[in-house]
């Protein structure tokens, strides 16, 4: 991967926890892997929110969110994990792109994170993936939503 084929980095986070932002849906930090690509990411760059690992069949898990990072990751000084500054906000549920959706599309259905899904924080959508997701995003963001 590189930055050419970047469309967004793809964070991804537990939904059981979807309770933690339904006070506040702003993300201003993630925590992510140090890996190679930690030295791709730069300020300015688009996120998505990728929610999985639910046990609960009411949460619909996929991309609940997008942002963009607001400067490189950095390690916190107190526990010592990577984390990404972010200016990203978990979408009502009704603008949830489910896993569902997304596998029906033909451009979606082979993101990483579905097929890694073990994979490190962060995965990555292509230009291509990136521009379907915006697409579903912007049409749902006060729409009625999506069956789960």
């Amino acid at each position: 991967m590189t930055t050419a084929d970047l469309g967004a980095w793809v964070l991804k986070g537990n939904a059981d926890q979807a309770g933690r932002f339904a006070a506040d849906p702003h993300v201003s930090h993630w925590c992510v892997h140090s890996g190679y690509r930690m030295w791709l990411r730069r300020a300015g760059q688009p996120v998505v929110f990728w929610a999985s690992g639910s046990r609960r069949n009411d949460l619909a898990y996929g991309i609940w969110g997008l942002g963009v990072l607001t400067a490189p990751a950095r390690q916190d000084p107190d526990d010592h994990r990577w984390k990404a500054p972010l200016d990203l906000t978990i979408a009502p549920p009704t603008a949830w792109m489910s896993r569902r959706t997304i596998r029906a599309d033909a451009t979606l259905a082979d993101l990483k994170v579905l097929r890694q899904p073990q994979a490190a924080n962060p995965s990555f959508l292509t230009v291509a993936q990136f521009t379907v997701d915006r697409r579903y995003l912007s049409q749902h963001r006060t729409g009625a939503g999506e069956g789960r």
